[in-house]
């Protein structure tokens, strides 16, 4: 009896995975665009990125557009201007940060620079975040960094997202468009003559068609703005996954789902279902049209529009059957926080090579100041990257996955010429080589040569029952080519 109910039990964890793993390749729709298939493989081959996260709101020091957002999470709490108490008196002062706003330090030259030189090679910036102010010279609002009333307007740098795009190209890097769906200060999004309830639109498109279309050709004007008038954009990111259409289960569904989560104690329901078709089928189709090969990223909307998929401050456990990218926050948080700590060069490098092992890209936030300048600490991670990246960026850039992607504290990729890398993390407090590192899962060919990645003398290598071991010589231990992670290269594999 015991016997049969853990078969019970073991065949119902196995089918609820398998279920499980159906679903989760269920949600990516593969892409047909030759064209975007093409720079979907080429953006693969990258690995490395930069997010930035910029606004009126770095004066603040908060998180992003959110405080305005009327949802009872605590990073969506109101805690700056005279009043934070009353939020139509916050609302008003948060959006009048746009007159003070006055970057005076903004040099996009001296980031791309960093950037490129610590292997990153696109960069994706936020032309707009969720609270509606536009980082580009945009006909389409004044709620805008080149508006007169703006302390940077009359700056010859004014137009910071062709500045951006222009700083980045220049170093050989591709540009994308972090654009937010959702706009809480278009009279279209939130009218003014409902209160907000919550990230959704304040009203029913259903029943204001008019109101709602307005919005939708804003957003698709907007789009095409900077499609347009900026240079090739390789990469648009789309945000706010909220703003998509739903149909009637869809609906039911989703609200059954928020029910569920009250009932059980989780508090009030968040915030309501409502479907919102800015018809993305049809902007997309516009947009590639003024940009052939065009990548989307509509996130967290499952369809033939999420080109890739965008995990966020998280790695997965496993390689993912569909393109990926994990964003992750290099210190404070997405945005601009005053001394932030920025995660170390070991915990960033290490993050790297875990990310490109699986499979996927690594998209690195680092958040501008009120003066647009980067703190210390993120220059200080960039160069632990640059001094990593000069001596193993040959087992990362275009590298394919290697099974079992990783092993103990060893990650592993393959290059389409046979060349095999093992990247050895170090532990912590580890500095010097072990005398010698073992890999259980491949053996190389008889005559393989391998090599430490950072010296030109190949290495003494035996085979193991499954595996091999490498013997590391002393002057070697004693004097790593780098820190953080060693790379172990293998000329061909059995």
């Amino acid at each position: 009896m015991k016997r049969a109910i853990l078969l019970l039990v073991c065949l119902f964890f196995f089918f609820a995975a398998f279920a499980q793993a159906i679903h989760d390749d269920e949600r990516y729709v593969p892409e047909t665009d030759s064209l975007v298939l093409e720079k979907l493989d080429q953006w693969q081959d990258l690995k490395f990125g930069l997010l930035m996260h910029w606004g009126t709101y770095s004066q603040w020091g908060i998180v992003e557009s959110w405080s305005l957002c009327p949802e009872d999470y605590g990073w969506c709490e109101r805690k700056k201007g005279s009043n934070p108490q009353d939020y139509f008196t916050y609302k008003k002062e948060y959006e009048n940060l746009k007159t003070t706003f006055n970057p005076v330090q903004f040099d996009p030259e001296k980031w791309a620079k960093a950037a490129r030189a610590a292997g990153m090679r696109y960069m994706v910036f936020t032309t707009k975040h969720h609270d509606g102010f536009s980082m580009f010279d945009t006909k389409y609002t004044d709620y805008k960094i080149t508006d007169p009333a703006c302390d940077f307007s009359q700056h010859p740098k004014a137009n910071i997202t062709k500045e951006i795009f222009t700083a980045f190209r220049a170093e050989n890097m591709w540009v994308g468009a972090y654009f937010s769906k959702p706009d809480w200060n278009h009279p279209g999004y939130w009218d003014p003559y409902f209160p907000p309830q919550d990230r959704n639109v304040n009203y029913d498109p259903a029943l204001y068609p008019e109101k709602w279309e307005s919005f939708v050709q804003f957003t698709h004007n907007q789009l095409l703005e900077l499609v347009s008038d900026y240079g090739e954009v390789a990469i648009l990111w789309l945000d706010g996954g909220w703003v998509k259409k739903r149909d009637k289960q869809n609906l039911d569904e989703n609200y059954a789902e928020k029910f569920a989560e009250n009932k059980s104690g989780n508090g009030f329901i968040k915030h309501r279902v409502v479907s919102q078709d800015i018809r993305m089928d049809e902007l997309v189709d516009k947009l590639r049209e003024k940009q052939p090969g065009l990548i989307v990223v509509d996130r967290a909307v499952y369809g033939q529009n999420q080109n890739y998929l965008t995990p966020e401050n998280r790695v997965p456990e496993k390689e993912l059957p569909y393109p990926w990218e994990s964003c992750i926050i290099s210190g404070g948080g997405w945005s601009y926080t005053p001394n932030a700590t920025y995660m170390s060069g070991r915990e960033g490098v290490q993050m790297l090579v875990d990310i490109v092992a699986k499979g996927g890209n690594l998209l690195l936030n680092i958040a501008p100041s009120p003066e647009g300048e980067w703190q210390e600490g993120a220059y200080r991670l960039l160069r632990d990257f640059e001094n990593w990246m000069a001596i193993n960026s040959e087992g990362i850039y275009k590298s394919n996955t290697l099974a079992p992607y990783k092993e103990d504290n060893i990650c592993m990729t393959q290059q389409a010429n046979g060349d095999a890398y093992f990247f050895y993390l170090a532990d912590e407090n580890e500095t010097e080589m072990p005398a010698s590192i073992s890999v259980k899962s491949h053996q190389p060919k008889k005559d393989s040569k391998v090599y430490l990645l950072g010296y030109e003398k190949a290495l003494k290598w035996r085979t193991t029952e499954s595996g091999f071991t490498v013997d590391i010589p002393r002057k070697f231990r004693e004097n790593p080519p780098c820190a953080f992670v060693w790379t172990l290269k293998v000329s061909s594999l059995k």
